[in-house]
């Protein structure tokens, strides 16, 4: 239940690349439901706040949740994510903390390119662990620029490895569909519409399965309106046992700053 949630902000609030002209760094707050009904309980918040400065992309995502299992049971998730990103995505050092019904996990971790290679050094409660990722492997701010840029060239399918710093601590590989408007699910009827500055947007369908293993069975899908300038709304993730709904339900657009050479 709680990878679920996380896999939520991980995969749904990204940001995009620094290259794409029109997109822009923002804070974003979404309301999380259990279920796509129209009355799903509410369980949570997210909250993604993007700033950029010349030095690179800063990430702040913030999850509460709370599930009742029983009447008498339960399930409180707290994630607090800090990252930075390099301008150019060459590389990406976070630090992650979960607590899980007062049990907290604080993750550190740091990826950057050594010596032809794309090395992760992630340390968690078990320990240290070091692995060298796919070369091809974008960084959480490039990861979304790489989507808009080829939903813009009008891809109607096409695969992108991602590195994941809170549900798999690894690379995912995610298969994109481009989907037929109108089929997303509708907005939540208690949750005003939030007007999103942007020229174009599209709804997709992702499926995430684990980037350095061969022949596996997704482990989560996800679908979305995704505009051109990064923001996302209408996300649903299906882990397969349950659903979550998550729909925007503030925005602020932050300004990229002006930068010697930019």
């Amino acid at each position: 239940m709680s990878r679920g949630v996380c896999f939520l902000v991980a995969a749904a609030l990204l940001v995009p690349h620094w290259a794409s002209a029109q997109m822009q760094p923002h804070r974003a707050q979404y309301v999380l439901r259990l279920g796509t009904a129209a009355n799903a309980p509410r369980i949570g918040t997210a909250v993604q706040d993007i700033t950029l400065d010349c030095a690179g992309w800063h990430i702040k995502r913030d999850i509460s949740t709370e599930i009742a299992i029983t009447s008498s049971w339960k399930l409180s998730l707290a994630s607090k994510l800090a990252g930075e990103e390099a301008r150019d995505g060459g590389g990406f050092r976070y630090r992650m903390v979960q607590i899980q019904n007062g049990d907290e996990r604080d993750t550190r971790g740091k990826i950057e390119r050594s010596k032809g290679q794309l090395r992760a050094d992630i340390v968690t409660p078990a320990g240290p662990t070091h692995f060298v990722l796919p070369p091809q492997t974008l960084m959480p701010v490039a990861a979304i620029g790489h989507l808009v840029d080829r939903l813009r060239a009008k891809a109607s399918a096409f695969p992108a490895l991602m590195f994941d710093a809170e549900v798999l601590g690894d690379a995912f590989l995610v298969d994109v569909t481009a989907l037929d408007p109108g089929t997303l699910r509708p907005a939540a009827p208690a949750e005003k519409p939030v007007a999103v500055p942007a020229s174009h947007s599209w709804p997709v369908f992702m499926s995430f399965t684990r980037g350095r293993e061969q022949d596996q069975k997704p482990l989560f899908s996800v679908s979305a309106k995704i505009y051109d300038n990064g923001v996302l709304d209408r996300l649903t993730v299906d882990t397969g046992l349950l659903k979550v709904g998550a729909d925007l339900q503030d925005l602020q657009m932050h300004k990229a700053p002006t930068c010697p050479g930019s």
